[in-house]
């Protein structure tokens, strides 16, 4: 199935339950697929204005972020990312976000 496909098939699920967590987090990562990063940082920032504790938007929208060169911000989402695994007692995403979060510093 082509991106724009998939893209329309999830938008077709998010306006069935836009309270749809996993759709929104796949249609962000959709359009980071077509190069569209800013279209899937917005749909990921919604994301986690109304489902803070979705772990997995934390840890692609700092990556997003820091490829842009968006340093500060990324360091933000993944401090708050990393907070969030500890509390869900989720080692291996917290391991993965604090690596992340040092990878990114050591840069800057």
């Amino acid at each position: 199935m082509a991106n724009e496909q998939r893209i329309e098939k999830l938008k077709e699920l998010i306006a069935k339950d836009p309270t749809d967590s996993f759709s929104q987090y796949a249609l962000a990562l959709e359009y980071n697929g077509i190069n569209e990063p800013l279209t899937a940082i917005e749909i990921l920032e919604e994301l986690l204005k109304r489902d803070e504790n979705y772990l997995p938007a934390y840890q692609q929208l700092g990556q997003m972020l820091g490829k842009l060169n968006k340093t500060q911000e990324a360091k933000q989402i993944y401090r708050k990312g990393m907070d969030l695994a500890v509390i869900q007692n989720d080692e291996k995403t917290a391991k993965e976000i604090r690596e992340e979060l040092e990878e990114i510093e050591d840069e800057w």
